[in-house]
């Protein structure tokens, strides 16, 4: 069952299949750079095949059930929320209170967790019978720009109209927009793409946050633990399936505008006009609409418009289908329903009316039709708005000097996740110790690499010395032999290659000017054959960076992934090329300078057929600006660790940091094969 108000149709899509419809594109494809429809439609296929994927294997409720507990494991593991962090004391204190006609607003705040402070309006009944036990609904804020007041003075309306009809409303602010200042954009705008390695994503905090809201309404006296529903649109669309998914204390989820598909955040890039708040970090690369999934079979009203374009309605289709099909297996249909709304991206009067009357009639068993949902609106034009409150007195700290010093907020990303400390193994334990670290990184940082990555596949011939690979279907991995080293090339067919003392392959950087640093010349002895192996991204696959929205870094994420993993695939796979054309006697070593030897290293990592790695100053920590970032991994270990992880292989490190260079050779020790281990202090540009 579904309900269309002032609705229009539109194509209906398969649930288990690809797309069979075009989807509403947002903006035009980036072709600056030669390497732009290259990692364009490279997304595009891997998107399609996680796609694909929904419910492959669930054929009846009792398939399903055996799934959702690992789902729900690994869903809050993509929040950053597994394991669930302790719920500490919320510390709820109410500041000030704001009395209404027939309403009352407390304006009050908590931690969630100790000095990270949510600060909320609370709207309750003016007269409320002793003893008596209300229905709750948790509000959650999209973006709207209210300044030092908060976001969550924009959306009082709807508090309002919950008190006046019986219920509490808790309504929030967010961690960006709310009244402590903080960020939503780090990865967007702001370059800290150590989030993806450390697995924080600020939808985290949202739902944490209203998490123990939920914790603090449960607490009241007046709530009924029984009757709670979450609703927001927008950003607190996302949230509402954020929370509801992760606490099943919500029984009716109403989220309005803040879902769309992979399908539409990646190929169609609708991801570009989301900040990070509105994603988790697709880890166990699901089809989005497990998300919603996991709140089958409470009651869902999934909400949209018809000219969203940031949820378009293509996207709304293909999720509210596939939410029919789970809750069908419930037998419990006619607890998801859809709105289709014509208009933009907003709040309109047959919204407000469906979202009201479906908690009514999920929590007090009203069904009966919403007449009075256009009261106590804030109108106006977005930058003069008129507000039934002024939005000052709905501020929780009334003045700057009334915020807390201890708060966290601003810095919350730094604590959020945290980060994993390496033991080092002593000896005798360093194959268990590896082996547990490396089962742990294929599971949420290296998840979709195969057993073993198959050797690049020659494309094109360009030059004697230059040739075009295919590292992986879609991707193009440039690699050249240096003359500088000898006269005749390796590349060209037909060649002779038994000469070789070594093979060197040098991983280029991003952002270099030379193929060969001077440092590889230093290494170079007489026999060696030498490449350059440019992965995607770099040289003649670069593609077009905007920051703002970063889109295709921003997207690797979402299908499990980082563009960085795709350059040690690429790496990986070039060197098995090499391997492949020469004796089987002749080592072939990576090389690589600041964040491309971490890339040698990682390759080397995965691949045997790698014999040594040769680095020149690497990055202390994926938390570097220079490193490269793979999903979750500082949950897992750090540089330092996986260049002990390479023992009892051959490892030479250009460096004069005591700290990285002890850490490395304690590990080596550990295996007994310290001589494998080199330092190299006097070859340091």
């Amino acid at each position: 069952m579904r309900f269309w108000y002032m609705a229009v149709l539109v194509s209906v899509m398969t649930f288990g299949g690809a797309p069979t419809a075009k989807g509403q594109t947002y903006g035009l494809p980036d072709r600056g750079e030669r390497g732009d429809e290259m990692i364009q439609e490279y997304l595009r296929g891997e998107t399609e095949e996680i796609h694909r994927r929904f419910f492959q294997n669930v054929e009846s409720v009792e398939d399903w059930k055996k799934l959702r507990p690992k789902y729900k494991e690994e869903y809050l593991y993509m929040l950053g929320l597994w394991p669930m962090p302790q719920k500490t004391p919320l510390k709820a204190t109410i500041t000030r209170t704001l009395q209404g006609d027939d309403y009352i607003v407390d304006m009050l705040h908590y931690q969630s967790r100790p000095q990270l402070y949510v600060t909320a309006n609370l709207y309750r009944p003016k007269n409320i019978a002793k003893g008596q036990h209300l229905p709750a609904v948790l509000y959650v804020c999209g973006h709207s720009l209210r300044g030092r007041s908060g976001n969550k003075t924009a959306f009082q309306s709807h508090g309002i109209w919950f008190a006046r009809h019986g219920y509490i409303c808790l309504i929030l602010d967010t961690l960006q927009l709310g009244e402590i200042a903080a960020i939503h954009h780090g990865t967007y705008r702001e370059g800290r793409w150590w989030w993806h390695s450390r697995g924080y994503t600020p939808a985290g905090v949202e739902c944490l946050n209203g998490i123990r809201g939920i914790d603090y309404l449960v607490s009241r006296p007046d709530v009924d633990p029984g009757r709670i529903a979450v609703t927001g649109i927008s950003g607190g669309g996302a949230a509402t399936f954020w929370i509801a998914a992760a606490d099943e204390r919500v029984k009716v989820a109403v989220p309005v505008s803040g879902m769309a598909d992979l399908m539409s955040y990646v190929p169609n890039r609708v991801i570009n006009g989301h900040c990070d708040c509105m994603f988790l970090y697709n880890t166990f690369q699901w089809p989005w609409t497990y998300i919603a999934a996991l709140v089958a079979p409470r009651p869902l009203l999934f909400v949209n418009s018809d000219q969203d374009s940031i949820f378009p309605v293509d996207a709304n289709q293909r999720v509210i289908n596939r939410l029919e099909q789970v809750y069908s297996l419930y037998g419990a249909g006619d607890f998801v329903d859809s709105v289709v709304s014509i208009g933009g991206h907003a709040y309109r009067q047959d919204i407000r009316q469906a979202v009201y009357r479906f908690i009514n009639m999920h929590l007090k068993n009203d069904a009966s039709v919403v007449s009075d949902s256009e009261v106590d609106l804030v109108t106006g034009p977005d930058n003069n708005p008129r507000h039934p409150i002024e939005p000052e007195k709905l501020r929780v700290f009334p003045e700057d000097s009334d915020i807390p010093r201890d708060e966290l907020n601003a810095t919350i990303d730094q604590y959020f996740v945290p980060m994993t400390q390496v033991e080092p193994p002593h000896r005798g334990e360093y194959e268990g110790w590896k082996a547990s670290l490396l089962a742990e990184l294929r599971r949420v940082t290296f998840r979709y690499f195969p057993e073993r990555i198959p050797p690049a596949k020659l494309l094109e011939q360009v030059q004697p010395d230059d040739v075009l690979l295919a590292s992986e279907p879609g991707i193009k991995v440039r690699l050249q032999s240096v003359d500088a080293f000898r006269s005749t090339s390796r590349l060209s067919t037909g060649k002779s290659t038994e000469d070789a003392k070594r093979v060197l392959m040098v991983v280029r950087n991003a952002d270099s000017t030379v193929d060969i640093p001077q440092w590889v010349h230093d290494v170079h002895e007489p026999g060696d054959h030498v490449y350059v192996c440019a992965p995607r991204g770099i040289d003649q696959t670069r593609w077009t960076r905007k920051n703002p929205p970063n889109y295709v870094e921003r997207s690797h994420v979402l299908l499990g992934r980082t563009v960085d993993t795709g350059r040690v695939w690429d790496v990986i796979a070039t060197a098995r090329y090499l391997r492949g054309k020469y004796n089987e006697s002749v080592p072939v070593y990576v090389l690589g300078e600041g964040g491309s030897g971490v890339l040698a290293a990682y390759a080397a990592l995965w691949e045997p057929d790698i014999t040594g790695v040769m680095v020149n100053k690497p990055p202390l920590s994926h938390i570097s600006g220079e490193a490269p970032q793979f999903l979750n991994v500082l949950r897992v270990c750090d540089i330092p660790d996986v260049l002990g992880m390479l023992a009892p292989r051959a490892l030479t490190v250009y460096d004069n940091r005591s700290e990285l260079l002890r850490q490395v050779a304690g590990i080596y020790a550990a295996v007994g094969a310290s001589t494998k281990f080199v330092q190299k202090l006097d070859k340091v540009d």
